[in-house]
């Protein structure tokens, strides 16, 4: 980025070494020229970093599907995973990403080339026409028997309820570990 300070006192816009330095000073990082096999070596590091790709999938009812995949399995596998939870499996669907609007057509593609590890967010719609019945876009999206996953939340208490007592156990004995002193107050200390 090249900027222009304009002052009263010179007409002139010469570049001097005063303000390729002040540039210089401002740059953030540096970046220097990598060859391809250092290049190669740091994204494989930060790949196998990254052990899981979350991936939520988001319906137009306002329910959100999560799942946990390999970063190195296919875009196919989330796509088997709807045709299992998806309540009309027999409709075309299709999965995008926003914003912008960009729908996922290659299918080959692994969860980190694509961007969505270690976490995305995905949009499900049906690719049903304008002109023909459009009940699928407006009825439930997910099975009744996932549906009913939901419930499984209320197990844990909420916050105004109390917890349930847990259950009481005869004490470990207390051990000292084996670095820890004694406190004691130093001589030159007076209270």
């Amino acid at each position: 980025m090249f900027f222009i300070i304009w002052t009263e006192e010179s007409d002139d816009l010469e570049f001097t070494t005063a303000d390729y330095y002040r540039i210089l000073a401002t740059k953030k990082e540096d970046k220097y020229l990598k060859t391809k096999k250092i290049r190669d070596a740091e994204a494989a590091a930060s790949r196998s970093r990254i052990t899981k790709a979350v991936i939520r999938i988001r319906f137009p009812d306002n329910h959100t599907l999560e799942a946990t995949f390999h970063p190195t399995e296919t875009m196919q596998s989330l796509v088997d995973l709807l045709g299992k939870v998806v309540a009309r499996p027999d409709l075309p669907f299709y999965i995008y990403t926003i914003p912008p609007k960009k729908q996922i057509k290659n299918m080959s593609q692994d969860f980190y080339s694509a961007g969505f590890a270690p976490g995305a967010i995905v949009n499900f719609s049906y690719d049903i026409p304008q002109g023909d019945d459009n009940t699928a876009a407006q009825g439930p999206f997910l099975k009744e028997d996932v549906m009913a996953l939901k419930d499984l939340d209320g197990l844990i208490p909420e916050p105004d309820q109390p917890a349930p007592e847990p259950a009481v156990t005869a004490p470990a004995p207390v051990q000292k570990p084996a670095g820890e002193k004694k406190m004691v107050k130093p001589k030159w200390l007076k209270m």
